[in-house]
C-alpha cells in the first residue's frame, strides 16, 4: 500500500509556486520539497490543516491511497 502526494498537482492547480506557499505556510522550503516529492513519513495536521487553508483544498485533494 503506498500514500501518494499530490502537492505538486494542487500547486500547479493554483498556480503557486514552492517558494509562495512554503511563505504562506511558513514551512520551510526544506520540508515542503520534502512532503511535495513524498519522502516524508508523517505530516502533522496542523501542517496538512495550513496546506490546506493556502491550497484550498481538502486533505483529499493531497493525498491518495493506491494499493500495490
Amino acid at each position: 500500500m503506498a500514500i501518494i502526494v499530490n502537492l505538486d498537482v494542487m500547486m500547479a492547480t493554483r498556480k503557486m509556486s514552492l517558494n509562495q506557499l512554503s511563505e504562506i505556510v511558513n514551512i520551510t522550503l526544506a520540508n515542503l520539497s520534502k512532503l511535495k516529492t513524498g519522502k516524508v513519513k508523517a505530516i502533522r495536521f496542523s501542517t496538512l490543516e495550513a496546506v490546506c487553508k493556502a491550497l484550498e483544498c481538502q486533505p483529499g485533494d493531497l493525498l491518495e491511497f493506491v494499493e500495490d
